[in-house]
C-alpha cells in the first residue's frame, strides 16, 4: 500500500533541466536599437525606402563618363582585335568548333596576353549574344571606354611643363577617323582627343584597331557640349583653331599654332557646324594644289599636328 501512495502522491521527482533557459529569459537583451533599425517603426519604413531608392539609382559615372561594352563578332575580326591589343574582358568559344588556324591563333593570342577569360557557349547562346550575327564561333567582348574629361587633357599637359596640344573632333561618326587621328595625336606629341558626346564616333573596336595601339597612351576626353568645352579651353588661355575650307588663314602662316592650342576638325564634306566655328578663335585652310575639296579627319588633323609639332621643335 505504501509503494501505491508513492506512485499516487504529487510530488515530482527529478526531472530533465532547463539547460539555463530561464536564466537567460531574465537577461537584459542590451541597448534598444535606433528606431531606423526597428522593424516595423516609421522611421525603419522610411529609411528602407530611402536604401531602395539608391539600389536603383544608376552609379555614378567618371568625369568623362563610360562608353558601352562591345561585342566583335566572327574568326577574323576577332583575331585582328587581339593582334592590336584591344581591351577585351571574354572571349567566348562556340562548343565543338571546327579547330582551324583563326581559332587556335585566338586561343593563343588569348593565353599570350592574359587577363581575358575563356567561355566555352552552346551556338544558340552567342546567336542570342549577337543578335543572330555570323559570329562563326568566335566572339570577343570589348569593355566600356573609360574616357577622360576636357579638362584633364590641359591639366596633364600643364603638369608636364608643356603648352596643351589637343585636338577635338566635330561631327566626325567614323571611329576608324577617330583612331586615325588618336594614332596622329600620339605621333606628334599631343595630349589628347576630344569627341562630343552624342551623333560622334566612340571608341569602339574599329577606333582602337586604327589606332594602332596608340589608344593605349593617348586619352580621348569625351564633352556633353563641344561648344562649351571649347570655350572653357579659352578661358584657360588656349588658342582654338578650326579646320576649314575657306578659313582666313593658312596653316603655314599662323603664329597661334606655336603656343597652346586646340585644333578642332569637322566632318569631310560639311566640316564645322555653324556654333563651333564661331567659337573658334582662327580658321586656318590647308593649301591643296591637286584641288581636292576636303580631306578625311585623319589626314587633315595629321598635317596640322605636323606644322605644329614643326614650330615647337
Amino acid at each position: 500500500m505504501a509503494a501505491n501512495n508513492r506512485r499516487m502522491s504529487g510530488k515530482k521527482g527529478a526531472q530533465v533541466g532547463s539547460g539555463g533557459q530561464r536564466r537567460k529569459g531574465l537577461e537584459g537583451k542590451g541597448p534598444t536599437p535606433p528606431a531606423e533599425m526597428r522593424k516595423g517603426h516609421k522611421k525603419n519604413r522610411i529609411a528602407n525606402a530611402q536604401a531602395r531608392q539608391t539600389a536603383r539609382r544608376p552609379a555614378p559615372r567618371g568625369r568623362g563618363g563610360k562608353g558601352t561594352s562591345e561585342m566583335v563578332v566572327g574568326r577574323n575580326p576577332v583575331v585582328e582585335a587581339l593582334r592590336e591589343g584591344v581591351p577585351a574582358v571574354t572571349l567566348y568559344v562556340q562548343q565543338f568548333i571546327d579547330n582551324d588556324e583563326r581559332v587556335r591563333e585566338a586561343l593563343q593570342l588569348v593565353a599570350d596576353r592574359g587577363g581575358i577569360h575563356l567561355m566555352e557557349a552552346p551556338r544558340p547562346e552567342l546567336d542570342r549574344m549577337t543578335n543572330g550575327l555570323n559570329h562563326q564561333g568566335l566572339v570577343l567582348q570589348v569593355p566600356p571606354y573609360e574616357y577622360a574629361h576636357p579638362e584633364d587633357l590641359a591639366s596633364a599637359a600643364y603638369d608636364d611643363g608643356e603648352d596643351p596640344l589637343i585636338v577635338a573632333l566635330d561631327g566626325v561618326t567614323d571611329p576608324r577617323n577617330l583612331g586615325a587621328v588618336v594614332r596622329s595625336v600620339s605621333a606628334f606629341g599631343g595630349h589628347g582627343v576630344v569627341v562630343p558626346e552624342r551623333r560622334a564616333a566612340g571608341m569602339t573596336a574599329g577606333a582602337w584597331k586604327t589606332s594602332a595601339g596608340t589608344a593605349a597612351r593617348t586619352p580621348v576626353a569625351r564633352a556633353t557640349n563641344l561648344t562649351r568645352a571649347l570655350e572653357a579651353y579659352k578661358k584657360a588661355g588656349i588658342v582654338v583653331v578650326g579646320l576649314a575650307a575657306d578659313g582666313e588663314h593658312q596653316v603655314g602662316e599662323l603664329d597661334a599654332l606655336e603656343g597652346p592650342v586646340v585644333i578642332v576638325v569637322g566632318s569631310e564634306g560639311k566640316g564645322l557646324s555653324r556654333l563651333v566655328g564661331e567659337t573658334c578663335d582662327f580658321r586656318v585652310r590647308i593649301p591643296m594644289p591637286g584641288g581636292a575639296e576636303s580631306l578625311n579627319a585623319g589626314v587633315a588633323a595629321g598635317i596640322v599636328l605636323y606644322e605644329v609639332a614643326r614650330r615647337r621643335g
